[in-house]
């Protein structure tokens, strides 16, 4: 484990003592006062109880029900999921499945891309894990692909994804927009003004005193921190209280029309998606319970970190976002330190001791033993990896130790949605459900990485399975798993 990790496990136990402080104490003293008492014998405790007061009496009493009282009005009240839903491309919209042949010819007529652009674009395609079905937007159909990226396409790409997923889950739970008290949005690259939850209040008539907030450059895993924010909103929000959060990426504007090969590698990977989730504070007609939220952030005064996803321009002027080739390493680092954090929280005490015992043996003693990787099969049925690349899942599956079927969803939703960023969870938690596969009781592991550099997840427990396979994976799930070859070596 590297030396930047300590801090944030100092941190973290801090963190755990100071909020489990109040309850702690107070169960401390009541047991003290238990033992007291059980130390007395009978004619003490009798004579003890003729002694007192009637004002003694009320104190008594008093004081421990008022303590109890204070404690559960102080307790973080337990968050529902009450149901969530995908956009689903259909032919109805203006938006065009792109085979990969489609997609390089489209390269091929595009002015300022070279020959060999073309050849490593035709190359990663071929390993990327994507299938012939993935969806761009309109504008990015057109040559030249730049001219057709205006503000108003790019509008008319999020609110076509966004208020679709909306409408679908409005649908869904049944529950009136004016209902709805928070609203939270991330989209990492598209920050207009109005801003995007001004579109959605707009669209909607929601209410005017509802808390809405706007995410914006916090890359894939912003979905879980859109998440998390809502979750802490519920705290002091009326108990009952719903809050949406939409996370998806607009394509339109971010179209790299430039040589480098690091800046084409989104071009290549990322694909129009979204999807909006309904969390609350009531337990009624929920589906899942937010059991965890843990964010790591390694870009503290790590360079490497802090620019492995970073928009710049090129050599020529042209706009978009290099990846580096550390990402893979950076991601690794990054989950370590996530891992550190969720592991005490949900891994049963077997697996906590060899994973300290293995840290002490490399940190203490200095043995040259491989870290221990915790068996996380043991805290989670069902894995949620960001579907960002293949090699980001296959580096993912080694890492963790996953099997093919734990990584299934994963690898199947980069096939037929592409890397829809921080939306991408969402499909393959209803890949997983649309299979059939997920049962009451059931903890899900969500895991989204994003600039910065960030690694954030959340662990998720059944409360109520889909009754169906209606949403995103409706009309293609009877033709999944498919077979994906290995990945070529050029």
């Amino acid at each position: 484990m590297s030396s930047s990790v300590q801090p944030m496990r100092v941190k973290a136990a801090y963190h755990r003592f100071v909020d489990n402080f109040q309850p702690v104490l107070l169960v401390s003293l009541a047991a003290a006062s238990l033992v007291a008492l059980m130390r007395l014998g009978t004619e003490e405790l009798t004579s003890l109880v003729r002694e007192l007061q009637p004002v003694h009496l009320f104190f008594t009493g008093f004081l421990p029900a008022a303590a109890v009282i204070f404690y559960l009005m102080r307790r973080p009240c337990t968050v529902y999921l009450t149901d969530y839903a995908c956009f689903h491309s259909s032919f109805n919209h203006p938006l065009a499945r792109i085979p990969m042949a489609s997609f390089v010819e489209h390269n091929k007529k595009t002015p300022s891309m070279n020959e060999r652009s073309v050849r490593f674009i035709s190359r990663l395609l071929e390993r990327s894990g994507l299938g012939e079905e993935t969806c761009l937007p309109a504008a990015h159909n057109f040559v030249p692909t730049h001219e057709y990226c205006t503000l108003d396409n790019a509008r008319a790409e999020f609110e076509l994804v966004v208020f679709s997923a909306i409408d679908d889950l409005l649908a869904k739970t049944g529950i009136a927009p004016d209902a709805i008290g928070i609203l939270v949005v991330n989209c990492s690259l598209f920050c207009p003004t109005p801003s995007l939850v001004d579109m959605i209040i707009h669209k909607y008539n929601l209410r005017g005193d509802i808390r809405s907030m706007n995410l914006s450059g916090m890359g894939c895993s912003a979905g879980l921190i859109s998440v998390g924010l809502a979750r802490n909103l519920l705290q002091v929000a009326p108990r009952g209280s719903h809050a949406l959060v939409v996370s998806t990426e607009t394509i339109t504007p971010n179209y790299y029309v430039g040589n480098e090969r690091a800046m084409l590698l989104p071009n290549c990977l990322f694909r129009v998606g979204g999807a909006a989730a309904l969390l609350s504070t009531s337990p009624v007609k929920a589906r899942f319970r937010l059991k965890h939220l843990v964010r790591t952030h390694t870009g503290a005064g790590n360079d490497s970190a802090y620019r492995c996803v970073f928009q710049q321009e090129d050599d020529e002027g042209n706009v978009g976002i290099n990846l580096s080739k550390d990402l893979m390493v950076i991601a690794g680092k990054s989950l370590e330190a996530n891992i550190t954090r969720i592991g005490p929280l949900v891994l049963p005490l077997r697996e906590q001791l060899l994973f300290a015992l293995s840290l002490v043996a490399r940190k203490v003693f200095r043995a040259r033993t491989k870290p221990y990787i915790p068996n996380f099969s043991k805290a989670f049925k069902h894995f949620c990896i960001h579907a960002g690349g293949r090699a980001v899942i296959d580096e993912l599956q080694k890492s963790l130790s996953l099997s093919d079927e734990q990584v299934e969803a994963s690898k199947m939703t980069l096939h037929r949605f592409g890397n829809t960023s921080s939306s991408s969870l969402w499909y393959e938690l209803a890949y997983m459900e649309a299979k059939g596969r997920m049962r009451k009781g059931d903890r899900v592991w969500m895991i989204g990485f994003g600039s910065g550099f960030k690694c954030n997840s959340a662990a998720w427990e059944c409360i109520e399975p889909a009754r169906n396979a209606d949403g995103p994976w409706a009309t293609s799930i009877h033709r999944y798993p498919v077979v994906i070859p290995d990945v070529l070596k050029h």
